[in-house]
């Protein structure tokens, strides 16, 4: 008797394990979904003006879009002043979160910040996992002449002219495709120094370049000789479902751009408009 009642003793006690067990177990097979519906929840519209901030995630180092002035200097730049105007707008403050380019996407999937601003470009890739503002940055890529250069008026005419590219860049395989010569630089500044000293016929790079490059040096004797049909397009960046979020900055964008906000703050930094 005391064997048979041993043993139911054992059986007894093996299924109350398996159920502790097996309540323990069954949260961690949603631990993914809990913890994404957080952040998300976190970083809602709601959450963001009850605490009264948007937090920002941004390089710090990427001028002119964003940096620090003489590098010890408030942060400030293009993609600042803008995410600001759009604090602004929903009537919240704005808390910048610098991070390096290779963690920004990181930091933002953790739920470090509520959104992106460093010029980032749309592509699929992106938004599969990612959902985006509108553009407030629209930039093609663009052929980039001497003033007095009268035979470069089309991609077309690069063919048997030579360019000055960095090999690692989508514009030396642009480039390369039209035809041109291409003389492998480190940069834009190697580039437009051999374009200026007249030992290369061009250089295609992106139309930002060459603007932040004229504001900030005056009449430099260059121009623009073609530019591409399909713009890059930059946009502030959200963790998926962000829909909120996402809807109240594009509604405080077009606010600005219709006020003018946008196009002053352009054009303090590259002279033209750049946002549409």
């Amino acid at each position: 008797m005391k064997r048979a009642t041993s043993l139911v003793g054992l059986l007894s006690l093996a299924a109350v394990t398996a159920l502790t067990l097996g309540a323990c177990s069954s949260p961690a097979s949603t631990s993914d979904d809990s913890t994404s519906g957080s952040k998300l929840k976190t970083n809602s519209l709601a959450a963001i003006q009850e605490a009264g901030v948007l937090t920002v995630g941004t390089e710090g180092t990427y001028k002119p879009f964003s940096y620090h002035e003489d590098g010890t200097g408030d942060l400030t730049g293009y993609d600042v002043e803008i995410i600001t105007a759009v604090a602004d707008k929903l009537g919240v403050d704005v808390k910048f979160e610098e991070t390096q380019w290779d963690a920004i996407f990181a930091g933002l999937e953790a739920g470090r910040f509520d959104v992106i601003a460093n010029q980032v470009s749309i592509n699929d890739e992106r938004t599969a996992k990612y959902d985006f503002s509108e553009p407030y940055t629209v930039s093609p890529g663009v052929i980039v002449v001497k003033d007095d250069n009268t035979d470069i008026t089309s991609f077309a005419d690069l063919a048997g002219k030579t360019t000055a590219q960095s090999l690692t860049s989508n514009w030396y395989e642009l480039a390369q495709e039209n035809g041109a010569n291409v003389e492998a630089v480190e940069g834009w500044a190697q580039a437009v120094a051999l374009l200026e000293q007249g030992r290369v016929d061009a250089t295609v790079n992106d139309n930002l370049t060459f603007l932040d490059y004229e504001k900030q040096k005056g009449d430099t004797g260059l121009k623009i000789a073609a530019e591409t049909d399909d713009p890059s397009l930059n946009a502030f960046v959200f963790t998926k479902g962000n829909t909120e979020l996402q809807e109240a900055v594009d509604k405080a964008l077009d606010e600005l751009r219709a006020d003018g906000t946008l196009a002053e703050i352009s054009d303090k930094y590259f002279g033209s408009d750049v946002t549409q």
